[in-house]
C-alpha cells in the first residue's frame, strides 16, 4: 500500500486533483469530509459535541450549526482543544477503517488541507502539493466562491506559506492553467505514484 498525502492551499485546486486521482483508481480518504460525517445527526460524535457545548449549537433540524460552533471555538483555544479531543479520535478511527478496507496494493490518497501546518508529512510515503500562485488563488476564490479579496487574502495568510508547502513536497502538481492542463499534470503524477507503488 502506498500512502500519499495530498495538500494545497485554499484555491489551489486540491479538490479537483483529489477527484481526478479517485477516477484513476486511487482510494481517496478525505479528512474534512470524514470530520463532517462523524458529527452528523444520530452519531456519537454529535452527542458528545452537544454535551460539551450545549444544544444552542444545533439548528432547528437537529444538524450541527457549524458557524455557531466555529464562532465559539475559533476565539477560544481551550474550547477548540475540547472540540478537537472529541472529533479527532473519531476521524482517526474512520480513517483506519477505510485504510484497512483498501487492497494491499492500493494507492491510498489522504486529502489533508493542513498537512504542512500540522507537520504531518512524515506519516506518508509520498507528499503531493497542488501549487498555484497566490494571485491565481485569490482570483479563483472570487470567481468560484464569490469570496471578497480581503477574505481570500486573510484565508491564504492563515495557512502555511507557499514556500513551506513546497518544502515538504515529493511531487508538485502545478495548477495555474486550464483544466486540460491539469489533466495532463494529474496523469503524470498518477504514473509516478504507480511506479512508486511497483505497478508501473
Amino acid at each position: 500500500m502506498l500512502k500519499v498525502g495530498l495538500t494545497g492551499g485554499i484555491g489551489s485546486g486540491k479538490s479537483e486533483v483529489s477527484k481526478r486521482l479517485a477516477a484513476k483508481g486511487a482510494v481517496v480518504i478525505d479528512a474534512d469530509k470524514i470530520a463532517r460525517e462523524v458529527v452528523e445527526p444520530g452519531t456519537v460524535g454529535l452527542a458528545r459535541v452537544v454535551a460539551a457545548f450545549g444544544r444552542e449549537i444545533l439548528r432547528p433540524d437537529g444538524t450541527l450549526d457549524r458557524e455557531k460552533l466555529g464562532a465559539i471555538v475559533f476565539s477560544d483555544a481551550d474550547q477548540l482543544a475540547t472540540l478537537n479531543a472529541i472529533v479527532h479520535p473519531l476521524v482517526g478511527e474512520r480513517v483506519a477503517t477505510l485504510q484497512n478496507q483498501a487492497a494491499a496494493d492500493a494507492i491510498v490518497v489522504y486529502d489533508v488541507p493542513l498537512l504542512a501546518e500540522n507537520k504531518l508529512a512524515p506519516m506518508y510515503d509520498v507528499v503531493i502539493v497542488v501549487d498555484a500562485a497566490d494571485d491565481t488563488r485569490i482570483r479563483r476564490l472570487a470567481d468560484h466562491r464569490d469570496m471578497p479579496e480581503a477574505d481570500a487574502k486573510a484565508r491564504i495568510a492563515a495557512q502555511a506559506s507557499r514556500e513551506a508547502r513546497l518544502a515538504i513536497a515529493d511531487l508538485v502538481v502545478p495548477n495555474e492553467g486550464s483544466l486540460d492542463d491539469l489533466a495532463g499534470r494529474v496523469e503524470e503524477a498518477w504514473e509516478e505514484l504507480r511506479r512508486r507503488a511497483g505497478r508501473g
